[in-house]
């Protein structure tokens, strides 16, 4: 009888196979292990033969990059902030803020990293997002709208952080020691000042004679430009009666029309800095008795979802917003990974609507 006091045989072992390295990877795709390293970053500075050769690698080898300890290795955070110095409603009023940031997360999303929203509106929120982008809780900001008041995109940049700016940067208004050595923050801008030109010069072609202007705040960069390109299209000696300032929303669009109408009711065409704010002007006009265009004819900037909607349909200026995005993302990651900064200004297009 067998002896049932024996333990049955154990199941033969088996050998732990080392777990695939980047060398490894590097190895079997013939390239560096910085090349590696880059790919798996996103492939800043690789050639598409090589990106290829190590994704082959990769999936013959079963290597799976270890992202914790990566990240310790890297001292990376693995996010980018969104930093927008206007109110938190303007990411739900205005489409183009929302467009911005829908299309930097996913760009991100794409590289494996997060982004983060931050808005700077009151001095406790400001203090609070200093704090937290210069205490190394984010690899990089990309700051939107800023204005002349509040100058964290230089700190940001003169602290070290790899910063983009959407728009023209102001410079810094009250400069730190030393701060003469360093280059302006990198930035991805329309060009507002010949868009508005052509947007004026449209309306002067189309017969308009007396066109006024709603133009932005003058502390924010987008603001000033687009008030200089309607002045190089009329003129620097127009009457500044044809000149109202609006805050880029439909609110402050009416009642600066209004303003307008009341100041020259002689105006037959006016130039509206923002999309929201020409839909508040249309509204006014509507409401004064004045057809759009037959009276006034109008013409706005953006181009967003805004534009097709309204009555009548807006002529306005197209910013490459997607565009922008786009490159806003791919040079921040450059200097994450310490690339050369370099800024781009990108063309606008005029979009001929009903509304002129």
């Amino acid at each position: 009888m067998p002896d049932h006091s024996e333990h049955p045989p154990s199941p033969p072992s088996r050998a732990v196979l080392p777990r695939p390295t980047i060398d490894d990877v590097a190895a079997a795709a013939g390239v560096s292990r910085a090349t590696v390293s880059r790919a798996l970053r996103g492939g800043h500075r690789v050639s598409s033969r090589a990106m290829t050769a190590i994704q082959q690698a990769v999936a013959r080898t079963g290597y799976v990059v270890n992202r914790n300890a990566r990240n310790l290795a890297s001292h990376r955070a693995q996010s980018v902030a969104f930093v927008l110095c206007e109110p938190p409603q303007r990411l739900v009023a205005d489409p183009s803020f929302n467009l911005l940031l829908s299309t930097c997360a996913q760009e991100l999303t794409a590289h494996d990293l997060i982004l983060t929203v931050a808005v700077t509106t009151g001095p406790d929120l400001r203090s609070w997002v200093r704090r937290h982008l210069l205490g190394g809780q984010v690899d990089g900001a990309l700051v939107v709208s800023a204005h002349a008041s509040d100058p964290i995109a230089d700190e940001l940049h003169g602290a070290g952080v790899p910063v983009v700016v959407y728009g023209t940067p102001f410079p810094a208004t009250d400069p730190a020691p030393g701060a003469d050595d360093i280059p302006a923050p990198v930035y991805v801008a329309a060009d507002d000042r010949s868009g508005a030109t052509e947007a004026v010069r449209h309306l002067l072609g189309r017969g308009r004679r007396t066109i006024a202007t709603i133009a932005g705040p003058p502390e924010t960069a987008c603001g000033l430009n687009r008030l200089a390109g309607w002045r190089d299209a009329v003129g620097e000696t127009t009457d500044d009666r044809l000149i109202a300032v609006g805050d880029y929303t439909a609110a402050g669009g009416q009642a600066a029309m209004a303003e307008l109408l009341h100041r020259a009711p002689e105006l037959d065409a006016v130039f509206v800095a923002g999309e929201l704010m020409a839909a508040g002007a249309i509204a006014a006009l509507s409401r004064a008795g004045r057809r759009v265009p037959d009276d006034v004819a109008v013409a706005g900037f953006d181009d967003s979802a805004v534009a097709a909607t309204i009555w009548p349909s807006l002529t306005t200026v197209r910013r490459p917003l997607a565009e922008i995005s786009h490159r806003m993302v791919e040079l921040v990651l450059e200097l994450i990974d310490g690339g050369s900064p370099r800024s781009l200004t990108l063309p606008t297009e005029l979009v001929i609507r009903e509304s002129t």
